[in-house]
């Protein structure tokens, strides 16, 4: 089985790109984030007609999370993270599909730092590992995929000096993602590239895609019964030079159907990483 997450950047906008995608690399079931667009403005009929079926949490202009299935239906089981009942923004998407549990995800950006928008990132983070320590207490196989806004270590930013007071790179949130991998979670990507380069954002100015000057921010971690499964995580880079595409590069896993051997990451592989 193979599970994509995809920052679209617009959904509709990109929504040429979205189908491509999807029609050529037939993931199974997908994690959408930024839709940018209203509940009702969702392209339902576009993704059903390539054989997916549709849950999403829309926003105007903002935010929005979506997951796909094209093996078998998607049982909702949460809409927005608990912990703030006063949290409007469209940012969690949970559902069971396919014998396991997914939790899509688009973690607040958090600039400028200091500031309001980077407080509600840090509390927004403690919300998340607060609810992932429940997922994990279930036993189930579960998943969480998408847009973390986190670069965890040096290894996952280019020229990471120019990024040491931007909230994605703040030692507080690199702190947050390691807290939260310590509870038993797999850095699905990271443990098939350890001490490799590998990116999955790159910004649409000075020509960061060609010159492969981008980031890891888009994670997708496996609780300990998924990560027996995990055959193999790649990033579908070639997506990010496409014509109007987004800025994001589509991330995937594949999973075996039976538990595998493979190790897990050494604190080596994550290269100055506050293990």
């Amino acid at each position: 089985m193979k599970v994509a997450t995809y920052n679209v950047n617009g959904i509709n906008g990109r929504l040429p790109v979205l189908l491509r995608w999807l029609e050529e690399e037939q993931p199974d079931i997908v994690c959408l984030q930024e839709l940018k667009a209203p509940q009702e403005k969702f392209p339902e009929k576009a993704i059903r007609d390539l054989g997916y079926d549709a849950i999403w949490h829309g926003q105007k202009s903002w935010n929005g999370v979506a997951i796909l299935s094209r093996v078998g239906e998607i049982h909702e089981t949460r809409r927005g993270l608990p912990g703030d009942p006063d949290d409007s923004h469209s940012r969690y998407i949970e559902a069971a599909v396919n014998g396991i549990l997914i939790g899509g995800l688009y973690l607040p950006n958090g600039n400028p730092r200091p500031g309001p928008k980077f407080d509600y990132k840090l509390r927004w983070f403690e919300r998340l590992i607060e609810h992932a320590a429940g997922l994990l207490e279930s036993k189930l196989p579960v998943m969480l995929a998408g847009d973390f806004n986190v670069m965890p270590t040096d290894l996952d930013v280019y020229k990471p000096e120019r990024w040491l007071d931007d909230a994605l790179f703040a030692p507080e949130v690199k702190a947050a993602y390691f807290r939260l991998l310590d509870q038993g979670w797999t850095d699905a990507l990271r443990t098939i590239h350890p001490g490799e380069v590998i990116y999955t954002f790159f910004d649409y100015f000075r020509n960061a895609y060609t010159r492969n000057a981008g980031l890891r921010i888009d994670h997708l971690l496996l609780s300990s019964t998924l990560a027996e499964r995990l055959v193999d995580a790649q990033v579908d880079r070639h997506v990010r030079g496409w014509e109007k595409t987004s800025d994001h590069a589509p991330v995937w896993v594949e999973l075996a159907d039976k538990p595998s051997r493979r190790r897990k990451p050494a604190a080596a592989d994550y290269a100055g990483a506050p293990l």
